[in-house]
């Protein structure tokens, strides 16, 4: 969008920061004595800037044609609320006065002493001295006063800021009397008169109600005026409400492209309406219409200034208005904006600033600066904390800059809701959303900005953050940990592990097969390795059972700070000399209902690295950023997380026993499992011994391997596909399945042979190589003596790969029998002496076996 100053082209006064006061502060004395701002005694330049409005035209319609004898009232009184362009229109009627031939008279009450008189000056300005009216009594209505006026006409007199000059009146005495009724008195005195004169016109000016002034007593003289003067006057009041843009724009802009002003506007409504900014219950119709009488400003800009900072005593509406708005647009002069809202009236400008402050107090200074425009503002802190699109937008200065701006009337209203703010805030630039984020931000940041009843604004008391960083600060050191502590018993359930939170002992850990759950309030890995590797002087056995948690030291300032926070809205709420309101108990209560939530995920996201004893080592899990409004038991995420990462075991499966601890063994210790698994760093841990347990058992049942005993040194199988139970005793051992299948087949008399063999051992064919032969004294008989064999002797073929497998079986046998012998029948192949020598006889010769 096009800057709005290529646009609206400011007066060169404007651009060039010619802005002292009395160029806006028009004042019919001077003009009168041709001295003050060429813009109010030149006719012509003073009608250039002056924007007709239609009170105006009516004013000098009425007075032009009482001047010319064509009727017209003869006495007007002009009134307006304070700065309402009552003066301006004295000054319009003196310079056309002058266009045609009227004789002015100009008296203001300002510029009179106390012992002035009304009517001394009267004489003094139709005849060049005062002779017959330079008492201090009114002359009343004689001859020689209506030939004074008569003679004149035409004539026009006028009495500017008269109540000012009766109040001053009020302390000269006249005898029983005083000055100011003897001036009410020609008050009537005159009007009745000036009814009787032709050409001859009373013009006076009077506040629109008494509340500007200081007393009382100005009060009363202010209705006794008005019940004088207002028997035979018209009163007219120079500019509609309306009418204030026409002539702020006159003022302040050389010229308008109008065109151009439709074409920015029309961006403006396409954006207004699609992210819902326009005032409810108005139409886009109307406000264009608004918007197009008012551009450059936002038509909040004036109705601001106008009705609420114009609704100050000391703030003289169309005047101080103008004053402002003419800093504004000098400051925004080389601004590429498309039009001026209340966002863009900089706060940090010293003369804008000052402008404001003589209506509202300068301890608003230190408002303006502690929350909007010092470095350390909450305004340019939440500016660092937008994302990189936004940051050169000024949010935070815009949003809290409109808010100030809406904070303020001369009655009770104040402040402005979200979606005014977002109207006098955004940029085009950027979603309307972007602005409502920055107000919840601001919420947190600001020390004077108030939320009541959905509305936004400053005051000069602190508000609830202010009061609440105070209570932070002061919040000890013990309390914060205690808290911590407390709020990290209130995570654990203790159902998972045996917890033990901030311990700093090794003897305070116990030393028990159970997992154990160790969380320190910092990292400390040598204390973690001393409680690893002791229990208090005493090396620890159970090493594999220990876990440790410990927090992220980066998450601590954040934690820290929400409990302190929590701590000082809980001393807040129950302290009774703050004088809370019952909206302000209210946030407090709102904002621990949230810091509940808050501390409790704060938790999770401190304690979340975990450490697990390896064999090189540690290994470190990082639990990560907990779900938003999951509500977990921490031990539980912990649990979880070492589950999903295979180092805590719910199961263990049976084949993976089978891998891991029987792979190259006949058979291994049930116990010496176990016990690895709580005593080995690295090993896997089961959630229990009855892990273990049904593991095993599974394994037993399918025959992946057997369970049994150790004997003699060697084993025995017990169980195979069969249920088994365990008692993990020190002779108690799994047993490769192939040993439990030979242990069985010979247990009972199962034993087969592959065809072509006799328990004779004598082979039926010559052809079948090649054959082993266990040899043992010949049977005595070929049935079983009590049901047990007492001497085997048979032969059989070992088919190919099978002669590991035969190792179980022969391992079984010699279980039972004291003495083995076995012949070696091979046949269909060939070997050398030397590999004979070298494999056979010498691996033979290691095992203490002599071949024969």
């Amino acid at each position: 969008m096009t800057a709005f100053h290529t646009i609206a082209i400011p007066h060169d006064d404007i651009l060039q920061g010619r802005l002292t006061m009395d160029v806006f502060a028009a004042d019919l004395w001077d003009v009168f004595k041709n001295r003050g701002a060429e813009e109010y005694r030149k006719a012509d330049l003073f009608f250039q800037k002056t924007y007709q409005t239609e009170g105006l035209s009516t004013l000098l319609d009425v007075v032009e044609a009482r001047l010319k004898g064509k009727g017209g009232d003869p006495v007007l009184q002009i009134q307006t609320p304070f700065g309402g362009g009552k003066t301006h229109a004295l000054i319009a009627m003196y310079h056309k006065a002058a266009e045609w031939g009227a004789q002015r008279v100009v008296m203001v009450g300002t510029a009179m002493s106390a012992k002035d008189t009304l009517w001394g000056m009267l004489e003094e300005q139709l005849t060049g001295q005062r002779v017959k009216f330079e008492g201090l009594t009114s002359p009343g209505r004689t001859d020689e006063f209506r030939e004074l006026l008569s003679n004149r006409a035409p004539l026009i007199i006028m009495i500017d800021e008269l109540l000012e000059y009766v109040t001053k009146a009020a302390g000269v005495r006249v005898a029983d009397s005083t000055l100011a009724a003897q001036t009410i008195a020609f008050m009537q005195e005159i009007t009745e008169a000036v009814s009787t004169i032709d050409k001859v016109v009373l013009v006076v000016t009077l506040p629109s109600s008494s509340l500007e002034h200081f007393d009382e007593q100005a009060a009363r003289l202010f209705q006794q005026l008005q019940r004088v003067s207002g028997r035979v006057e018209k009163i007219y009041t120079p500019v509609q409400e309306h009418e204030i843009t026409q002539v702020i724009r006159r003022r302040l802009f050389a010229s308008v492209k109008r065109e151009a002003v439709q074409k920015q506007i029309g961006e403006f409504m396409d954006y207004a309406v699609r992210e819902n900014l326009l005032p409810a219950g108005v139409e886009p119709s109307q406000y264009r219409e608004r918007f197009e009488a008012s551009y450059p400003f936002l038509p909040d800009v004036v109705d601001v200034l106008y009705q609420r900072w114009g609704s100050f005593s000391t703030f003289q509406r169309t005047r101080g208005v103008l004053r402002l708005l003419a800093l504004v647009v000098h400051a925004l002069k080389n601004k590429n904006i498309p039009y001026i809202s209340l966002a863009d009236f900089d706060l940090a400008n010293q003369e804008i600033r000052r402008e404001l402050l003589k209506h509202i107090g300068p301890e608003y200074d230190g408002v303006i600066a502690s929350d909007i425009t010092g470095a350390e503002a909450g305004a340019k802190q939440v500016n660092k904390s937008l994302g990189k699109s936004y940051q050169g937008l000024q949010l935070g200065e815009r949003v809290t800059t409109s808010i100030f701006m809406y904070s303020f009337s001369g009655g009770t209203e104040r402040g402005l809701t979200l979606a005014e703010i977002k109207r006098n805030a955004t940029t085009l630039e950027n979603p309307a959303s972007a602005v409502a984020e920055v107000v919840e931000d601001l919420k947190g940041r600001l020390f004077y900005i108030q939320n009541q009843a959905g509305k936004y604004f400053f005051s000069n008391q602190i508000n609830l953050n202010r009061m609440l960083l105070i209570r932070m600060e002061n919040i000890p050191d013990e309390d914060v940990t205690q808290t911590e502590e407390a709020l990290l018993r209130a995570k654990i359930r203790g159902d998972r592990f045996k917890v033990y939170i901030w311990r700093h002992e090794s003897s305070d850990i116990a030393d028990t097969p159970d997992l154990k759950l160790v969380i320190l309030d910092e990292r400390n890995e040598s204390l973690m390795r001393k409680m690893l590797e002791e229990k208090g002087g005493s090396p620890r056995v159970h090493r594999n059972t220990l876990f440790f948690l410990v927090p992220l030291a980066n998450e601590r300032p954040a934690f820290s700070n929400f409990v302190r926070k929590s701590l000082a809205y809980r001393t807040m709420d129950s302290d009774p000399t703050l004088s809370l309101t019952a909206e302000q108990h209210k946030e407090i209560r709102d904002g621990l209902k949230k810091l509940d939530s808050d501390l409790a995920e704060g938790v999770r996201r401190l304690y979340r690295q975990i450490f697990v004893p390896d064999r090189n080592g540690w290994k470190e899990f990082d639990l990560g950023i907990p779900t938003v409004g999951e509500a977990r038991p921490l031990d539980q995420d912990v649990y979880d997380r070492l589950r999903s990462e295979g180092e805590i075991l719910e199961r263990i499966v049976a084949l993976v026993i089978k891998e891991k601890y029987l792979k190259g063994r006949d058979y291994v210790s049930t116990n010496q499992l176990y016990q690895a698994s709580l005593k080995t760093p690295g090993e896997p841990r089961a959630v229990s011994q009855n892990a273990w347990d049904a593991g095993i058992a599974e394994g037993v049942h399918r025959g992946i391997f057997g369970l049994g005993e150790l004997i003699d040194g060697q084993p025995v199988c017990r169980y195979f596909r069969e249920e088994c139970s365990l008692s993990f005793s020190d002779n108690e051992i799994l047993i490769q399945a192939e040993i439990c299948e030979a242990q069985r087949r010979a247990q009972e008399g199962q034993i087969t042979f592959p065809p072509g063999q006799t328990v004779t051992g004598q082979p039926m064919s010559e052809a079948v190589a090649p054959s082993i032969a266990v040899t043992q004294p010949p049977f005595l008989s070929t049935a079983p003596v009590t049901g047990k064999y007492q001497q085997l002797h048979f032969n059989f073929v070992v088919p190919k790969g099978k002669v590991s497998s035969l190792m179980g079986v022969l391992n079984f046998l010699q279980s039972r029998y004291d003495r083995v012998e076995i012949s070696l029948n091979l046949g269909d192949g060939q070997l050398t002496e030397q590999e004979f020598e070298d494999k056979v006889k010498e691996a033979f010769r290691q095992m203490g076996i002599e071949i024969e």
